[in-house]
């Protein structure tokens, strides 16, 4: 296997920093690297493969941070878990259906899509949990097995969907919502890793510096969330997806 340039693999790590940072304060930074990485060269299943090696470093530490300070609570969301993995590795495996050609066309559009939704969405403020909760039903396991087989298949804007659903669907609060968010998102991210893992579909040499550049701007951007907010750095999230989606259609569709 052909190694990246040094310089490819250290502005892929630049934009794996910035994708974590943006994640943390305005919500969406999986949207930068899975076209940087297609952007890079690198074919659609292992495109796909690294990213989600990179992504896990990422949602595992927001998970746990969810689940140390209690914010998430499992017992009201087993049904959406199960659904989540098994959606998530039913995502993946159809991954492998189509043709590594096949998806470098079908990805940019994909991309696209997920940038004008981050785009026109309508984020809600800060706000408590509701009093009265009551644990979602089991319907939640059709939302976690659509949501974890979206994933598992393409996987930018995740996150997003599930915070916004949530929030819409059930009696939960940014909060509660959040915490489910992140957790099923680590679930659909482990799972969708280890089954291209076992399909030999990761580069490693890649998805491993991305994964710890991205922890650190994860980290940085949430003590930086307090202080400056997303209202700068969500446009420039969107324009630079775009912008790596639109040069991926110009070679796959137009050139």
């Amino acid at each position: 296997m052909e190694f990246l340039d040094p310089q490819v693999l250290i502005i892929l790590m630049a934009l794996s920093f910035a994708a974590g940072f943006i994640d943390a304060v305005a919500g969406g930074g999986g949207a930068i690297l899975l076209p940087a990485l297609l952007t890079a060269g690198i074919p659609g299943h292992l495109a796909l493969g690294t990213n989600k090696l990179a992504a896990t470093f990422g949602s595992t530490t927001a998970a746990l941070t969810y689940v140390r300070k209690g914010l998430f609570r499992p017992p009201l969301w087993k049904a959406a878990m199960i659904g989540t993995f098994v959606g998530a590795c039913t995502g993946t495996l159809t991954t492998f259906l189509f043709s590594s050609d096949e998806l470098d066309r079908l990805l940019p559009p994909l991309i696209v899509a997920a940038a004008i939704w981050l785009l026109i969405q309508r984020r809600r403020g800060a706000i408590e949990n509701p009093v009265r909760f009551q644990p979602p039903s089991r319907s939640s396991g059709a939302l976690g097995g659509t949501l974890g087989f979206y994933d598992g298949f393409f996987g930018p804007g995740t996150g997003s969907f599930w915070t916004t659903l949530l929030m819409n669907l059930y009696p939960v609060g940014i909060v509660e919502a959040s915490g489910a968010a992140r957790f099923m998102n680590w679930i659909s991210n482990a799972v969708s890793m280890l089954t291209f893992m076992a399909l030999g579909s990761v580069r490693y040499e890649v998805g491993i510096p991305l994964g710890l550049t991205l922890m650190i701007g994860a980290w940085l951007g949430a003590h930086s969330a307090i202080r400056f907010g997303g209202r700068f750095i969500r446009p420039v999230l969107i324009l630079v997806t775009l912008a790596l989606a639109g040069r991926l259609i110009w070679v796959e569709w137009l050139q």
